[in-house]
C-alpha cells in the first residue's frame, strides 16, 4: 500500500512498485481537518490528484482520515514545544506517528504487506538487520526526517525512490503520463501546508510582544511574541535601518524566555551564533540498541546541512547524549534534532536540549 500524497514523488513510487511486480493499492491520508469550515482546504487538489494517479495506474484506492491521531500525537507536541520556547520538527514526529504507524498499521489490517512512500531513503538488509540508508540523491536524501524509524517498522517498509535523483523521477512521471510531473514540491508543515506560519501560529498559542536587545542589552525594537523567530534567523526581524558602521545584518542569537526578550547580534561569523558542543535527549537508534561509545561519526543538527564530524558521548543512565563538534556549528537549534551518520547508513538521532562551547 502506498501513501499517495497527491505529489510527484509517491506518484512515481507507485509507478515504480507495480512495475517490479508488487500488487499495489493506493492510500490517501487526511490529517487536517481545522480549516475545512473555513473553506481552506489545500487537501482537496491533492486528493483529486492520488485519485487520478490511481485511476490512471488501474490500481485500488482508498482513503482515511487520521486527523485526530495527528492532533493528538503530532500537533500538540508541536505546540507545547513551541510554548517552551523551543523549535520543533513536526514532519520527523509524523513519520514516526502517523506515516511509519498509524498507516502502516491501518495497511497491515487491509492486508497489505508492505508499505511505500516517496522519501528518498534507501533500506539494505545485514545480518538480519535493516539498515536505513541514505538516497543516492544528495540534494533530496531524506533519511534526516526517517531516524526514528524502527526495525519492525523498517521491516515493512518500502523506498523505491531511493536510487534515483529527482529529475529523472520528473522524467518518469512525464514519461508514463502522470499528471503530477511538473507539480510544484510540497513544502510547510507536514499535512498542514503552506500559509502564513505566524497568523496559524496566533490561532493556537497566545503571544506577548517584547524587547529585541543587543548581547549587552541595547533596545533595538519590538518582537512579535518569541515563538515566531528561531536561531539564526535573519529575515523578519524588523530592525533592518538599526545598524552600526558595519552595516551587517542581524541574526537571532538566544532567547531570554524570562524576560521575554529576543537577543540579536551583526553579521553571520558572529561567535555568538557558534557553538561546538551540544546535549540530547530522547535517543533512537535504528538499530535497535545504542552504538558503542565515544564514537567518532558525522551528523546533522538541520536537514539542509552537510555531515558534520563529531564525537558522541551517550549517557546510558537517562538516555542523553553529548556531542562535540571538530568545528563549531551555525545556529544550533534547541528543539530540533541531531542525526548520525556513519557514511552513509544512519545510525539514529535525538532532540537538541542544549548547545554549549567546550572550554
Amino acid at each position: 500500500m502506498v501513501g499517495l500524497s497527491g505529489g510527484v514523488d509517491s506518484s512515481v513510487a507507485a509507478l515504480l512498485l507495480q512495475q517490479q511486480g508488487f500488487n499495489v493499492s493506493g492510500l490517501f491520508m487526511k490529517n487536517w481537518n481545522d480549516d475545512d469550515e473555513q473553506g481552506y482546504c489545500p487537501a482537496e487538489e491533492d486528493f483529486s490528484d492520488a485519485k487520478a494517479i490511481a485511476y490512471h495506474l488501474q490500481i485500488p484506492f482508498y482513503a482515511a482520515n487520521f486527523a485526530q491521531q495527528y492532533k493528538e500525537q503530532v500537533f500538540q507536541y508541536f505546540l507545547n514545544a513551541y510554548q517552551q520556547g523551543l523549535t520543533p520538527n513536526p514532519d520527523i514526529l509524523c513519520n514516526k506517528e502517523i506515516k511509519f504507524k498509524v498507516f502502516l498499521e491501518h495497511a497491515l489490517q487491509y492486508g497489505a504487506e508492505k508499505i511505500a512512500t516517496g522519501h528518498y531513503a534507501r533500506i539494505h538488509v545485514k545480518n538480519n538487520r535493516y539498515q536505513l540508508l541514505k538516497g543516492r540523491d544528495n540534494n533530496k536524501d531524506q533519511s534526516y526526517f526517517l531516524y526514528t524509524l524502527d526495525q519492525y517498522q523498517l521491516s515493512h517498509a518500502l523506498f523505491p525512490l531511493g536510487d534515483y535523483p529527482k529529475p529523472q523521477v520528473r522524467q518518469l512521471a512525464q514519461q508514463y503520463h502522470l499528471i503530477t510531473f511538473d507539480k510544484k514540491d510540497s513544502t510547510g508543515i507536514c499535512f498542514i501546508g503552506e500559509r502564513d506560519f505566524q497568523q496559524f501560529l496566533n490561532r493556537y498559542l497566545t503571544t506577548t510582544p517584547g524587547a529585541i536587545v543587543t548581547l549587552d542589552g541595547t533596545y533595538l525594537g519590538q518582537h512579535q511574541g518569541l515563538i515566531h523567530y528561531t536561531l539564526g534567523q535573519r529575515k523578519g526581524l524588523g530592525i533592518g535601518g538599526r545598524t552600526d558602521s558595519s552595516g551587517m545584518p542581524w541574526f537571532v542569537a538566544d532567547k531570554d524566555l524570562k524576560k521575554n526578550q529576543l537577543i540579536v547580534v551583526q553579521g553571520k561569523q558572529h561567535p555568538a551564533l557558534y557553538h561546538t558542543a551540544l546535549s540530547a535527549e530522547q535517543l533512537h537508534w535504528v538499530a535497535g540498541s545504542a552504538p558503542g561509545t565515544p564514537l567518532i561519526c558525522t551528523a546533522k543538527t538541520r536537514y539542509r546541512q552537510s555531515d558534520q564530524t563529531c564525537s558522541l558521548h551517550i549517557n546510558q543512565h537517562d538516555n542523553t547524549c553529548e556531542v562535540y563538534f571538530q568545528i563549531p556549528q551555525f545556529a544550533i537549534t534547541p528543539g530540533q534534532s541531531i542525526v548520525f551518520y556513519h557514511d552513509e547508513i544512519c545510525l539514529g538521532g535525538g532532540i537538541i536540549f542544549k548547545r554549549y562551547n567546550m572550554p
